[in-house]
This record gives structure tokens, sequence and C-alpha cells, in this order.
């Protein structure tokens, strides 16, 4: 979103973002599908229109360590609601989402290996080479990756309903514990939020992903079946693709503005 302020809606405290319909559109399903029973504390969404999203506004408190491990169960259980297939969209979101200001595609398919490069690894590997943001060593490290992108995967699990962006800034610590904002929810595997968690470091992370591996060791999985079953790999095909140069996205919003920076904003006039 391209901007956020504090603001009061029917009486109620609120924080009022703006951006392009797509990611009003992509934010407010997430935020949605994100809140379930016993799941971690979500914002809840009190008006959408295109172009601008109203929700409810989470006071700031302090991090802790019981606010974290709650926030690791809630992970799990999460987790566990799924979703009805890798990259797999919030019902009602677009297939073309944001995850911060980059876009992301949301396009689903059966198997989290070759979606996952595909629609994850390939897109943000081109976008960094054509900035020169990683180096040609850099741009090779992660190709051996794709190509080994079904040995490096780990075994099989069914889609897990993912925050999607879950790096330490969109981990709120409120009066009442921790809550989840600015996802970008899609279905994928659950190792991709607490891989953001450790990724740029939060507070407590470690109680955060400690609860989740108690609480959910290992997610069996009767869609995805029990073995593997063979993926499209990563060959020449898509690494000449890489290659190409890409056309920038030109309706792509600037960085975004935080809910944490929209406390410390004056109040916009009510919704």
């Amino acid at each position: 979103m391209s901007g956020v302020a504090r603001t009061r809606w029917h009486g109620r405290a609120a924080v009022v973002k703006r951006g392009p319909a797509s990611a009003v559109a992509a934010e407010a399903a997430g935020l949605r599908w994100l809140r379930v029973p016993d799941g971690p504390p979500v914002p809840e969404v009190l008006d959408e229109r295109p172009g601008e999203l109203v929700t409810a506004f989470v006071p700031p408190g302090d991090a802790s360590r019981e606010a974290a491990a709650a926030l690791g169960r809630g992970l799990a259980v999460l987790h566990r609601a799924g979703a009805p297939a890798f990259g797999a969209p919030p019902p009602g979101g677009p297939a073309d989402a944001w995850i911060g200001a980059a876009p992301m595609r949301n396009s689903p398919a059966p198997h989290w290996p070759a979606w996952y490069a595909a629609d994850r690894l390939l897109p943000y590997l081109r976008t960094a080479r054509d900035a020169g943001s990683l180096t040609p060593d850099g741009v090779a490290a992660v190709e051996r990756v794709l190509d080994r992108i079904d040995e490096l995967a780990g075994p099989p699990e069914s889609p897990a309903r993912l925050h999607g962006d879950l790096w330490s800034g969109n981990v709120l610590w409120s009066t009442d514990g921790a809550w989840i904002i600015d996802p970008a929810a899609h279905g994928g595997h659950r190792e991709t939020d607490l891989a953001m968690l450790a990724l740029f470091g939060c507070p407590a992370g470690a109680s955060s992903q400690r609860q989740v591996r108690v609480a959910a060791p290992a997610v069996s999985s009767q869609r995805a079946g029990g073995l593997r079953p063979p993926t499209q790999g990563c060959g020449m095909d898509e690494k000449e693709h890489l290659r190409r140069p890409q056309r920038p996205c030109e309706d792509a919003p600037t960085p975004p503005r935080t809910e944490r920076e929209a406390r410390r904003l004056p109040q916009a006039p009510p919704a």
C-alpha cells in the first residue's frame, strides 16, 4: 500500500490504507482468510472499497516470550487450516497480488517444489538479477537450488494456509499478544512462514518456531499422497527465460508504510 494513517470508523479506532485496487483486494481477502479459531490474532476488516482498506486499529505493546509462544501455537493452527492448493489465493482474492511492493502471482498448482521454483524463486531471481542486486555468482547459487528443488523440498505435505510475508515487521506486538498484519496470504509450505520469521530476526522468534514444531512436528498429507509425484524440473527452458530481460511492472506501488508507522501518524479524517 502507498499510504496508511489512523482514523475513526463508526466510532472505532481504525487504520486506513490506500493503494492499487488489486493490493487492497488481496490484503482484505488475506486478512479474512487468516482469521481462524485459535489462530493468531488478525486485524478485522472494517471496510473495503477500490483503492482503500479500513481495518481495526491494534494498540502497541511489548514483545514477550509468552506472546511469542502463543503466536507459534496459533501459527500451527493456522497452517493446519489448509488451502485448496499450493499457490491458491484466499477466497475472493486476486491471482495477481503483492508481497510488499513486489507483484506476486497466485496460481494454484498440485506439487509444491515445482510451484515454488516457478512462481516464487524464478520471478524474484529475475528481478534481482536485472536490478544488479545479485552478482553472477549469486544467480548461479540460486540456479543450483532450482536444479535440486525436488531433493531439497523435503517430505510432501498438504498445502498450508500461510501469512506469506511473516517477517518481523509484520508481527505486531500488542497489549494482548502478537498479531499478524500485512499478509501476502496463499497456500504453500508452512516452513515458508517459519523461514521468514528467522530470516530478519524476530523478538523471541525462536519461541514461536519451537511452538509451531511442537504443535505440528509433521503435517501428514492425504492430498499430497505418499511419495511425492514427479515434478516438472526447472531445466534449460526456464533458465533461458530467466536470462531474458523483464519489463518492469509499471503500476508497482511505492514501498508501503506499515501499520507500525500508522501508530505514530496523525489521524486522518473519519472514514
